[in-house]
């Protein structure tokens, strides 16, 4: 007598993955979503747009679209947050510590509330430090985006713009260099910021922030080492 067995195929992956089961008559799949992890500040959370266009939610949409099985984003950013609230809200909301992605993108406030460099410069390293244990130690897992500068904006232009575009370049190039140390992916996403004045489309309605279309870009920029760079590593 002939019996049919049912095998279960499992992806065993380093980081912390969700799980979902498809069965069909022959074979049991195992399929792995991976986590995804966003710290930052209210460039994160996409402020003045909708919550599913900032640029966490449209790489997830984008992953989705190809086909890659991924959870829908964890966020820890709010508008305003400087390194040190930020380090506060990852040490009171204690996220799991074995994601499969995580982002880092801050400093913009530590600029203008006026924050000495050497204070950003050691917060900084700090919160990279953070990201790679929140990503299981792995810093193949995690990358960094640039401060955009928002002297390109109408809001900066009110607000002597070359000193803004002067301080941030200073706050980009201690993130770039640290990243760098640590051999992290690194995005420059500042000159696509930088094209704000020329192309409105790419500032949101309240004058400041990126739209939906200046993260669409960011996207753009970045999705293919996300995809077929850190998340291919995964599988190995």
């Amino acid at each position: 007598m002939k019996y049919l067995f049912s095998f279960t195929l499992i992806l065993l992956f380093a980081c912390n993955q969700q799980t979902d089961i498809v069965i069909n008559p022959e074979v049991s799949v195992e399929k792995q979503a991976t986590t995804y992890l966003a710290l930052g500040d209210s460039y994160t959370i996409g402020e003045s747009v909708a919550y599913e266009l900032n640029y966490p939610n449209q790489l997830y949409e984008q992953l989705i679209t190809d086909d890659i099985a991924i959870e829908p984003p964890t966020i820890i950013a709010q508008t305003g947050w400087t390194t040190d609230e930020l380090a506060k809200a990852i040490r009171q909301e204690k996220p799991d510590s074995n994601y499969c992605l995580v982002s880092l993108s801050i400093g913009v406030n530590n600029q203008f509330r006026g924050y000495g460099i050497t204070a950003y410069e050691d917060n900084f390293e700090a919160l990279l430090q953070q990201a790679i244990a929140l990503a299981g130690g792995d810093k193949d897992r995690v990358f960094v985006i640039s401060i955009p500068d928002y002297g390109f904006t109408p809001f900066g232009q009110r607000r002597n713009p070359d000193k803004i575009s002067e301080e941030l370049d200073i706050y980009n190039a201690i993130n770039k260099k640290i990243t760098a140390a640590y051999e992290v992916a690194y995005f420059d996403i500042t000159p696509i910021s930088r094209e704000g004045l020329e192309r409105t489309e790419l500032v949101a309605a309240d004058g400041l922030h990126p739209s939906a279309q200046q993260y669409e870009e960011w996207i753009d920029l970045m999705y293919d080492k996300i995809k077929n760079e850190l998340l291919l590593k995964l599988d190995k």
